[in-house]
């Protein structure tokens, strides 16, 4: 490991160098701007090697998490390497690229009133559970609630076991609230809920 961290080291110092000696002038901008780039991955790499020298030498993702600022739950989901205690296997960490288009795309048809849309996204259970009405129904109370929905915000995907899930913050016309959307892996959808921004 301590190659590793030698070898990551040396290339964000190489970064560094080429950074600093880059002067002036719209081309050496744009250089100086991929180098930048270039500092923020081989950064990210040293910091993501210098966590697994940590975890190898016994610290705690408590004292991790300390040492970045988050909590211990934030710095595992970013570095860790859980094991999938079925197979035993490191378990997919990755959010599905796509998310938060799919999630979008969802709430634009809710929002559009295109319920069939919506509903052939669902998943069996999802289809067993609630159908095109009673999305519809699920829809009206909600704007009977809040009224009209005004905007999205950006949806944050986050891997959860075999499942992607995106939080999206919504503004109605008197309120707020946070839609959870859950996709399978096939991008069918595994849950919806419609939440307090809080709870969320």
């Amino acid at each position: 490991m301590d190659g590793e961290w030698e070898a990551a080291a040396q290339v964000t110092r190489g970064h560094i160098e080429s950074l600093l000696a880059t002067r002036g002038g719209s081309q050496e901008w744009a250089t100086t701007i991929e180098s930048a780039a270039a500092l923020i991955d081989s950064a990210e790499t040293l910091l993501r090697t210098t966590v697994q020298s940590a975890r190898a030498d016994g610290a705690t993702w408590q004292a991790i998490g300390d040492a970045l600022g988050v909590t211990r739950q934030a710095a595992f989901q970013r570095y860790g390497k859980p094991l999938d205690p079925r197979t035993g296997e490191p378990m997919n960490t990755t959010p599905l690229p796509d998310a938060p288009k799919l999630a979008r795309t969802v709430l634009d048809d809710l929002a559009a009133a295109s319920w069939g849309a919506v509903a052939a996204r669902f998943d069996s259970a999802m289809t067993q559970a609630l159908s095109a009405d009673g999305l519809a129904e699920a829809w009206a109370q909600i704007t009977s609630q809040v009224g009209r929905l005004e905007q999205c915000g950006a949806p944050k995907p986050a891997r959860a076991g075999d499942l992607t899930i995106t939080n999206t913050p919504l503004s109605f016309e008197a309120g707020d609230l946070t839609a959870r959307i859950t996709f399978r892996d096939d991008r069918t959808i595994a849950g919806l809920y419609f939440l307090d921004p809080q709870a969320a």
